[in-house]
Formats: structure tokens, sequence, C-alpha cells
């Protein structure tokens, strides 16, 4: 469920359209390493190149302007970015945007041994007609280089309701 608080103001919410954040992890030499993919579907009232500049200025207001490269929020803490894991679910806060999401088991296990997940925030839109869940369409869309030069990408410390 993604919602959006009504002080999203430079932004036009109408264009973002269905927001979907994707969360899975791949096995690296160093261990397991989460990830999530934020991104539009691209189905906002004036279209996929209207969602795409919407995008691009929630991150820009959000401080992460996309093709920025790598940033690592605990070196920036006044970045309105936020990951909180709670047992069973997680919740993506981007400025004045959140979204829940159930992650599978074997992510929240490899946040919980790293504190961390690796952001890539998508201003291209899903591709169209895909299905969100598609695995082979995920490994596409997050190896394009259009996809990943034109995203903001963030290393984004993981709070609980303990910390």
């Amino acid at each position: 469920m993604t919602s959006i608080s009504p002080e999203a103001q430079s932004v036009h919410t109408d264009d973002l359209g269905s927001l979907v954040v994707l969360s899975w992890r791949s096995t690296t030499p160093d261990g397991d390493v989460p990830y999530l993919l934020a991104c539009s579907l691209g189905d906002g009232a004036n279209g996929p190149e209207a969602t795409s500049k919407a995008i691009e200025q929630l991150l820009t207001d959000a401080g992460l302007p996309p093709g920025e490269g790598l940033v690592h929020a605990t070196q920036r803490p006044s970045l309105p970015v936020g990951l909180l894991v709670v047992p069973g679910s997680a919740v993506l806060t981007v400025r004045h945007l959140r979204s829940q999401f159930v992650p599978p088991e074997t992510w929240l296990d490899a946040v919980g041994k790293l504190g961390y997940a690796y952001l890539i925030f998508a201003t291209r839109p899903w591709p169209e007609g895909a299905e969100p869940g598609d695995v082979e369409t995920l490994a596409a869309f997050t190896s394009d280089e259009d996809v990943l030069t034109s995203a903001a990408h963030v290393v984004l410390p993981a709070r609980s309701l303990r910390s």
C-alpha cells in the first residue's frame, strides 16, 4: 500500500501513477545483499513521460537527484528517506511518500544481518504489460543501463521499532 501525504506540493501527485516496491536479495562474495526497487507503473494522469518527470522531481526534492551516484544515507542524516523493518513487513518513506510492502523472509534475514538495504528508485516506469513480481522482467529492468543511470541509488539503513 502506498500513500502520499498532502504536503507533497512540488510534485504533481496525479502524475506519479501507481508506485510499486519490489524486494529481493542477491548473493555476492561478501554475503547476501537486500535490494529494493521503487518505481511507477507509468499509469499517471498524463502518461509515462509525465510520470518520469514527477518521480525525478520527488527524488530531487528529497535530496536524491537521479544519476547522482550512490548515496549513503548514514552520511546524509537529513535525507527525508527511511526504511522501517518490522517482523513480516517494511515501510519505505521518501519525503511525503510511504509504501508498505511484504518482503520475502530471505530479504528480511539479509536486512537483519547487514542493517541496510540497497534502494534503486527508478525514474523510468516499469515495463508496460509486465507483472511487477515477474523475476525475469525484474532482472532485465534492474540491469538496463538507461534505468540504472537515470535512477537514484541509496544505501539505506534499516530501522526497527526498537532502534
